[in-house]
């Protein structure tokens, strides 16, 4: 798990607005797990949700609108599966990307690094989960199975995602309306979310 330090490291290096701008680029490449899952399931509200988020990022943007996201954070809570609810695999995706959000929120009220990472933290587990769910047996060992989570291509690419992001945050000097664009589209990964699912796939 030492790979996860030098993006800890640096995330304890960024400022209020740059801790927001990673936060929300985690929630939404996670954000198509909620979608899908809720059309799926007819459970939550899609629309209420993208508006909180859509909010985050312009509030990262200067001049940008502001939200009142103390208001938001029971929104939030209110679209959070849960997971004794349902028996399917994708209400647990669904409410790490809620709580994504709401730690999102949370980092922007309070400036807190720890929800920052715990973002992080959050998207990662999950791309491991749904390794494990999906490619894993009951026949490998802790280690085995530790080995196919690191070198899946999920797990790769979900890396690599981090990466790029904090290295934009810590090389940019002040965020623009270009900047958060460009980080915005790189997140959304045309609509594919870090464990590799479309909200088309309903």
């Amino acid at each position: 798990m030492t790979d996860r330090l030098p993006v800890e490291a640096q995330l304890r290096s960024l400022d209020h607005k740059k801790l927001a701008a990673y936060c929300a680029a985690m929630t939404e490449r996670q954000f198509p797990n909620f979608v899908l899952f809720s059309k799926l399931t007819e459970f939550g509200d899609i629309k209420q949700l993208e508006t909180v988020l859509d909010g985050v990022w312009q509030s990262l943007v200067p001049g940008g609108a502001k939200m009142n996201f103390e208001v938001q954070l029971d929104k939030v809570d209110a679209n959070m599966p849960n997971l004794d609810e349902y028996e399917m695999y994708g209400a647990s995706p669904a409410l790490d990307a809620v709580v994504s959000l709401y730690s999102t929120l949370t980092c922007i009220l309070e400036a807190d690094v720890d929800e920052a990472i715990a973002v992080g933290n959050v998207s990662r587990e999950c791309v491991a989960m749904f390794i494990e769910i999906s490619e894993g047996d009951d026949q490998m060992s802790d280690e085995e199975i530790i080995r196919l989570i690191n070198n899946h291509d999920l797990m790769i690419q979900e890396d690599e995602f981090h990466e790029e992001v904090v290295e934009r945050l810590v090389k940019v000097k002040q965020l623009d309306k270009a900047f958060i664009s460009e980080l915005r589209s790189l997140a959304s990964n045309q609509g594919v979310s870090n464990i590799g699912i479309s909200d088309e796939d309903a």
